[in-house]
């Protein structure tokens, strides 16, 4: 019997080289598959893993019908045995109600990747909506650490160094595109979380409490 599985994790925890490798372990038994995944860090139509692996995928925008891109691979005479859906954090929740009905009408497993939490800690309505449909929910066991050596189970959203924790739920950073702000992500544990103390304002604490090197007032060196 067919399922839609979600695999959840946070950043760094290998959501999408498991994606990429589930979907080799499919081909290589001889099954044929779709790849769908959405604001990929290398790109449009892509799936990637910070490994380097990568293969070619369906970019989901907000008005593609999941259901129907697969029933019209089906009525062109494909076959489509399972579906690879990573970054599904930002599907829509009607595009999550059209995968649990792949699975019920069309009798074809799904496969979805994705963090639950946004840099808020709230959860994507994607994710949600999939932790209310799926058959089997699994948190993947490969644990993302903070900078501190701690299980890191918050997603921090930096802005040209500087932790935020204010605007759009969904922004793409990590990427090569050229921008005004840098933004870029980083996972912390909660208590690093909330004191907004991130690696780089650890550091820069760390070698602001560590003494001169030289004697203050004459400038000489200490031996």
């Amino acid at each position: 019997m067919a399922e839609l599985t979600f695999y959840a994790g946070t950043m760094d925890c290998g959501k999408s080289t498991l994606a990429l490798q589930t979907d080799h372990n499919h081909r290589s038994r001889g099954r044929a598959g779709l790849v769908f995944t959405r604001l990929d860090r290398a790109g449009e139509s892509v799936l990637s893993s910070r490994l380097g692996l990568s293969v070619s995928a369906v970019e989901v925008h907000d008005s593609l019908d999941l259901r129907r891109t697969v029933v019209d691979r089906l009525s062109a005479g494909e076959r489509v045995d399972y579906l690879i859906c990573d970054e599904a954090q930002f599907y829509t929740e009607e595009q999550v109600e059209q995968l649990a009905s792949v699975v019920d009408d069309l009798a074809i497993d799904v496969y979805a990747f994705g963090i639950m939490t946004d840099f808020k800690t709230r959860l994507f309505p994607g994710s949600a909506r999939l932790v209310e449909l799926a058959d089997r929910m699994q948190v993947l066991q490969v644990e993302a650490l903070c900078w501190c050596g701690g299980r890191a189970i918050h997603n921090a959203r930096t802005v040209n160094g500087e932790m935020v924790v204010e605007g759009d739920q969904v922004l793409v950073g990590d990427t090569a595109a050229a921008a005004a702000d840098v933004v870029s992500y980083e996972v912390l544990c909660r208590r690093h979380y909330v004191a907004r103390m991130t690696a780089s304002r650890a550091k820069q604490a760390h070698m602001s409490s560590q003494p001169l090197p030289f004697n203050e007032g004459d400038g000489s060196a200490q031996g």
